[in-house]
């Protein structure tokens, strides 16, 4: 079978297609046949080199992916051949709180990933794949669909009526603009694309936020809820943007750290989170247990994941750059042309 592998020393310039040998899934595993991958802004940083763990190579990049059934090992009972699923990101975290989760077992690092034409999966890291999503669609959810879940809905508990703010239109925002609306939530958006707020607006966004033309974007927020403040912050561009969001928040409200996109360098003052009482969590994706509550809601509400562009899965260095341009609105997906017998 074919691969993309990641070789040393990490640089785009070192991903490269090889010819593998055929996996063969062993007691409890699944062999899929990799339909559609996705990427996420740890992919890049891993191929890069700019990750903040240094993983061994060569290493099977990306974690995300969506696949079909066609070989079981011994004693498994949770899939049979023909079923789609997707992978899941920690392989043994299946519920339960992040005390359960392993990071020696991360797909897409340290463990191989998804971009590669066949893949081995542990039956208990699969969940059956949404059966109103494409290929496409259902690949990009395992990390930032069940980011925005575990924030939102497992650690959130969001109600009706919650305000959420949300930062940027990367996949984690966007899905957790729809996860909102879904349950009855108001929701802003922050961008520096004026087209980038129309388009959040479009898929239910109440409000915008260009922050290039406001940098303090709080005294905004803080407007648009007569002085309250939000009850969640989706909080991906690190500790320059943290100070923001606590302004921004309501007394007891949640900041849900999940990126550092402006970077890692900063001061944070924590007379800020005391004075009003907020929430400060990490979310490191989800369990299985949150991957599969989230896809019974997807299918209920027939919700679509935002794809903004599909790469042949053996450009993935061309995905990559553009991914890492910005000017991205959603997901990027990686298609594997099924040409294989």
């Amino acid at each position: 079978m074919k691969a993309i592998v990641l070789k040393p020393p990490a640089g785009l310039e070192n991903v490269t297609l090889e010819e593998r040998d055929m996996p063969q899934p062993r007691r409890q595993e699944l062999l899929i046949r990799v339909k559609a991958t996705a990427l996420n802004y740890r992919d890049l940083e891993i191929a890069c080199g700019t990750y903040h763990t240094a993983f061994r190579l060569p290493l099977v990049p990306l974690s995300d992916g969506v696949g079909e059934v066609v070989a079981v090992g011994e004693d498994v009972t949770r899939f049979k051949i023909g079923d789609r699923v997707c992978s899941t990101f920690w392989q043994r975290w299946t519920g339960g709180s992040f005390r359960m989760a392993e990071p020696s077992y991360q797909r897409g690092g340290p463990l191989d990933g998804l971009l590669s034409e066949y893949a081995i999966l542990d039956e208990q890291a699969a969940v059956f794949a949404p059966r109103n999503l494409s290929d496409i669609e259902a690949a990009t959810l395992p990390c930032a669909a069940v980011t925005a879940w575990q924030a939102l809905v497992t650690e959130g508990h969001i109600r009706a009526g919650d305000t959420v703010l949300v930062q940027g239109t990367g996949g984690v925002s966007l899905f957790a603009l729809q996860f909102a609306r879904a349950s009855g939530a108001r929701v802003i958006v922050t961008s520096s694309s004026d087209e980038k707020l129309e388009r959040a607006k479009a898929l239910g966004a109440a409000d915008g936020i260009n922050y290039r033309r406001v940098p303090e974007w709080s005294t905004v927020v803080l407007d648009m809820t007569e002085g309250r403040g939000v009850d969640h912050i989706i909080e991906v561009g690190g500790p320059l943007s943290f100070e923001q969001s606590l302004k921004a928040a309501s007394r007891r409200g949640q900041i849900n750290i999940i990126g550092y996109l402006g970077g890692s360098q900063g001061a944070i003052n924590p007379l800020d989170i005391f004075r009003k009482q907020v929430d400060v969590r990490g979310i490191p994706v989800g369990s299985r247990e949150s991957f599969e509550a989230m896809n019974r809601a997807i299918e209920t509400l027939d919700l679509k994941p935002v794809v903004d562009r599909v790469f042949p899965w053996t450009e993935i260095k061309d995905a990559m750059r553009y991914f890492a341009d910005g000017s991205r609105f959603g997901k990027v997906a990686l298609e594997l042309q099924d040409n294989r017998p």
